[in-house]
């Protein structure tokens, strides 16, 4: 396929590439020109053929908004247009209305794999008309894993970023039951060896799985993370998970106290979010806090892949 792909950064260009070594033509935009195929977004448009389908991997709220309004303006019916960000649920069926008013298609996708999706495959979670999905399966095929699963199609517009969000509280909850775990055997005086504890229970365990991976990872990069300050932001998934379950009455005990630990690490130096820390910077590249307060580069910091409202046609 022919794909425009809006937004280089550290999903967005992984992904174009997979998209490229699959056999799909990529055409990116980003304003930062250094990486980027065309100039503008009306030079994107310009460059596909009809009916064009453009994935747009900007940050949630204004950006995804701006981005999204401006090629309603550009596109043609029959065109389609793809939300791959982490935007609120809620925000995709106000897009699908507006382009539908053009005759344009709308398609929310959850995508989950952070900087390692490159070389393992993204689950996707996609929302939208059975008739956008299937043309958008040759996509799809090449950017998840190889096997059956790493794909659904989770219902209508809104379904793909609202599993995506429960995906997240999820692991909210899962990160902090392993930072915990680990707090406790490193102020335990029987426990000699913490990391090759958890090595261990990388196999045969019931808990075993790729966060636990990565837990290993980071304690073999800094085995008592003491690089690292007690400080996790949460990236308003876990929020809009917890906002859900109030509207849905669904008790969400474990996701609501994780979120709420990632409220206390902004108010002192934990151990225990020193792991979440850790963990988040192995698998997104998520920037990280010194132990002397400085915030070092991640993915996560201010990039190629923003499109501020006043600069979406840069």
């Amino acid at each position: 396929m022919q794909i425009g792909m809006v937004g280089l950064g550290k999903m967005g260009g992984n992904m174009a590439e997979r998209l490229r070594r699959g056999g799909h033509e990529v055409v990116g935009y980003d304003r930062n020109p250094a990486i980027s195929d065309v100039g503008s977004l009306r030079e994107l448009v310009d460059r596909l053929q009809a009916p064009r389908t453009v994935w747009v991997m900007v940050p949630a709220g204004d950006p995804t908004r701006t981005t999204i309004e401006r090629l309603g303006e550009l596109l043609s019916a029959g065109d389609l247009v793809v939300d791959g960000g982490n935007s609120h649920y809620r925000d995709d069926q106000v897009h699908a209305d507006r382009l539908g008013a053009r005759g344009i298609g709308f398609v929310d996708v959850g995508v989950s794999g952070g900087v390692w999706g490159l070389r393992e495959g993204y689950a996707l979670m996609a929302g939208g008309a059975p008739e956008h999905i299937e043309r958008l399966m040759p996509i799809f095929t090449t950017l998840k894993p190889p096997g059956e699963d790493g794909f659904v199609h989770a219902g209508k517009v809104g379904a793909g970023h609202f599993v995506k969000m429960v995906h997240n509280g999820i692991e909210y909850g899962m990160m902090q039951s392993l930072a915990e775990g680990w707090e406790l055997l490193e102020a335990s005086d029987l426990v000699t060896d913490v990391l090759a504890t958890f090595r261990s229970w990388r196999s045969g365990t019931v808990i075993r799985s790729w966060l636990l991976e990565l837990l290993v990872r980071a304690l073999e990069e800094d085995p008592h993370l003491s690089e690292l300050k007690g400080y996790a932001e949460d990236s308003g998934e876990g929020r809009w998970t917890v906002q859900a379950a109030v509207e849905h009455a669904v008790p969400l005990p474990a996701i609501t106290a994780a979120l709420y630990a990632r409220f206390t690490s902004r108010q002192a130096d934990s151990p225990a979010m020193k792991m979440i820390a850790a963990l988040r910077n192995q698998f997104g590249g998520h920037p990280v806090a010194s132990a002397e307060g400085q915030t070092g580069k991640g993915a996560d910091s201010p990039g190629a892949d923003v499109i501020p409202p006043a600069e979406a046609e840069r």
